[in-house]
């Protein structure tokens, strides 16, 4: 767009990722901030719902998604549950869309039905949209209209393991995850399993056996693996605000080394994925506040298996960061504008 500024809509601008995707967008030199949506909030300021928005006062004001005027607008942003994201979107026709939803990463209408509860909103849509990985999607996405971001767990995960199952360094017939988020990854909604007396001092797995991530990591590691891949993967609430963590337990014929080495002929020139020093254990802390993924390979003590552990901060590279690391790519931007901020630490 020759140095043009790009006018984007936020929907969903009071949650937890609407938030961040208005934060990083707000440093980003080639955004313009021109609609910003929250039907449950219209009419208010993003600094009412938001303090740190304070120095912020030319923001937008929170409207309805039917009062924007998207004839003006060239990206959408859809920050907004399952089934509402692809209901609303389906209706758009002008600008590229950039969903943050479920709606639009499984292929399979059916698939969603089964995982989501209910038919898909826009089936039709489904061929249209490019799997927002960014690592492995920079090919498609600059022609794609929809950019169907992943979620943060599938976000963490596939980085740990889809270089290694295209590689055949490991097998895809016995993969467990085990993994950890941040409160925030539950969404902005109350709910009583949110309350700070029932997360504090405490740690709780849930979506045991049937987490909604689970069809998006399959779909994904069976499309490099060349045949139907099953994980077993227990995702657990801690008590921190934000940042992801998963241990992926792996079978294969190789040790830790060769392991490294694959991930690191992946990862060698990216920006935004790293392979640790050896012995370096990925923490959260790591990449808080950022667009980066850390990565390691460790021995397991059972012999034929290794660990393989990666950490990312589930709103910026498992939400809004990758989010607007795909809208770089689909208007011909340098694929790091906008997200070079350093990791927040202490």
């Amino acid at each position: 767009m020759m140095g043009e500024r790009v006018r984007i809509a936020v929907l969903g601008a009071s949650g937890y990722t609407g938030a961040d995707l208005v934060r990083l967008a707000l440093t980003h030199p080639r955004i313009e901030i021109a609609a910003l949506a929250a039907n449950a909030k219209a009419g208010q300021t993003m600094a009412q719902i938001w303090p740190h928005f304070a120095p912020y006062p030319n923001l937008p004001r929170l409207v309805k998604a039917n009062e924007i005027d998207f004839g003006s607008i060239d990206a959408v942003f859809g920050c907004l549950p399952h089934a509402a994201s692809a209901e609303l979107l389906s209706t758009l026709t002008g600008p590229r869309i950039i969903d943050l939803s479920a709606d639009f990463r499984l292929k399979d209408a059916d698939t969603y039905a089964d995982w989501y509860g209910g038919a898909h909103p826009a089936p039709g849509l489904l061929p249209e949209a490019v799997y927002g990985l960014t690592e492995f999607a920079r090919e498609a996405l600059p022609g794609a209209r929809i950019a169907a971001c992943p979620g943060c767990y599938p976000t963490a995960v596939l980085l740990a393991l889809l270089p290694l199952v295209a590689a055949h360094a490991i097998s895809a017939d016995n993969i467990t995850v085990n993994a950890l988020s941040g409160v925030s990854g539950a969404g902005r909604s109350l709910k009583e399993a949110n309350l700070f007396p029932e997360v504090a001092e405490a740690v709780h797995p849930y979506g045991i056996g049937r987490h909604r991530h689970m069809p998006e990591m399959e779909q994904e590691l069976s499309s490099r693996a060349g045949k139907p891949v099953t994980i077993s993967f227990t995702p657990h609430l801690v008590p921190m605000n934000r940042g992801e963590l998963v241990t992926c337990i792996v079978e294969t014929p190789h040790g830790p080394d060769y392991l490294r080495e694959v991930l690191a002929d992946a990862y060698t020139d990216e920006p935004f994925v790293h392979l640790l020093p050896e012995g370096v254990a990925p923490a959260t802390r790591m990449v808080r506040g950022s667009n980066h993924a850390v990565i390691n390979v460790f021995a397991d003590r059972v012999p034929g298996r290794a660990i393989v552990i990666a950490a990312i901060d589930n709103l910026v590279k498992g939400s809004s960061g990758q989010a607007i690391q795909n809208f770089n790519l689909m208007f011909g931007l340098p694929e790091t504008m906008g997200l070079e901020q350093a990791p927040l630490f202490p």
